[in-house]
């Protein structure tokens, strides 16, 4: 029997979630907009991303902060109202516990300061021609991010097993560790990678954490279900305002944030391996670009017309709005495959 308490209660907070982003939003955009935090579109070695893009010069970034700070606001609100004393439903919709929420909550925030920054940087083109932290500097700051919850998860948690569905656990030991910064590093910047278009990354991100918080949800892990309906709530506002055209971009403060994130979901509810079904639209967004990165070092040609694969479909042809849509019903179909494994293991099991 599924708890219908606690099926009100994650609704509720993502109703809530997208009401309070969408109420912060006119502040926000208009904070953006007044002191010109736009983004500067850049066409070193990306001339037909450049052409496409032109037009997207001066849009306002960093519009994934409403997102992380509507969450942040929500988890430390009813946080307080349940350490005053309060013990009626609206104290009931706390979250944030040690064992579930937590620390994907302050990876949230962390990643989400390192990426604000970072877009700050590039709006005032302060760092390496003008683009903000160099790929090598992100790349260690946000290893050391997932190492430090690699470390929360093997000493603080005592986790050193992973699960292969329809197979069983397998205790790894130390090397957890490095499998956890692996998610993590690589699901960052595969949402990174996908935050090339209006309404694509938040759309993406939208199907995955639905997908892991009725995964969270179905293991009785609802403190994290609820901390993913939160998310997809602010999300969907984010999204009100995302689509094409779109009136601010989510930026790193989002992107990287949120990959950061979703990776410590997967994790919490070791069902990682799913991932790459859940997320497949961030994998294939990546994949695209190493394998052109590979192809022009070793053939000295490129495969797809531009990378991200997105810009690709682009460069073919498809208007945006085209290939975001496209990539969206691809996250579905994919998700819940992902979904039925989750389910049939546990069946199985």
């Amino acid at each position: 029997m599924p708890d219908l308490f606690q099926i009100s209660r994650i609704l509720g907070l993502a109703a809530l979630s997208f009401v309070v982003a969408f109420l912060l939003t006119p502040l926000w955009t208009h904070f953006l907009y007044k002191w010109r935090m736009g983004k500067q579109i850049r066409n070193e070695g990306a001339p037909i991303f450049q052409q496409m893009h032109e037009k997207k010069a001066g849009t306002p970034t960093m519009g994934g902060l409403l997102i992380w700070l509507t969450v942040l606001l929500l988890a430390l609100f009813f946080w307080g109202l349940s350490k005053i004393g309060i013990d009626s439903i609206i104290g009931k919709l706390n979250f944030l516990n040690r064992g579930q929420t937590l620390l994907p909550l302050g990876a949230l925030v962390a990643s989400a300061l390192v990426g604000l920054a970072d877009d700050l940087m590039g709006i005032f083109r302060i760092g390496p021609r003008g683009g903000g932290l160099k790929m090598r500097h992100r790349l260690i700051i946000y290893t050391l991010i997932a190492a430090f919850g690699a470390w929360w998860f093997f000493s603080k948690l005592s986790w050193s097993t992973i699960h292969v569905p329809f197979v069983g656990n397998f205790d790894i030991g130390i090397w957890y560790i490095l499998i956890f910064i692996f998610i993590l590093v690589a699901t960052s910047f595969s949402v990174n990678e996908t935050d090339g278009l209006d309404g694509l990354a938040g759309g993406t991100l939208l199907t995955a954490f639905g997908a892991y918080g009725v995964i969270a949800y179905s293991q009785g892990h609802y403190d994290l279900a609820a901390f993913c309906g939160v998310i997809i709530g602010a999300l969907l506002a984010f999204l009100w305002f995302n689509i094409h055209p779109a009136r601010f971009f989510m930026g790193d403060t989002g992107a990287m944030a949120l990959g950061v994130t979703l990776g410590i979901i997967a994790m919490l509810t070791n069902q990682f391996l799913l991932l790459p079904l859940i997320g497949f639209v961030l994998v294939i967004e990546s994949l695209s670009v190493i394998i052109q990165t590979i192809s022009k070092k070793l053939r000295g040609k490129k495969i797809f017309l531009s990378t991200p694969i997105h810009h690709h479909f682009e460069a073919k042809g498809w208007p945006e709005t085209k290939v975001t849509m496209r990539f969206w019903i691809i996250s579905w179909v994919m998700a819940a495959l992902g979904l039925i494994i989750a389910f049939l293991d546990r069946f199985y099991l």
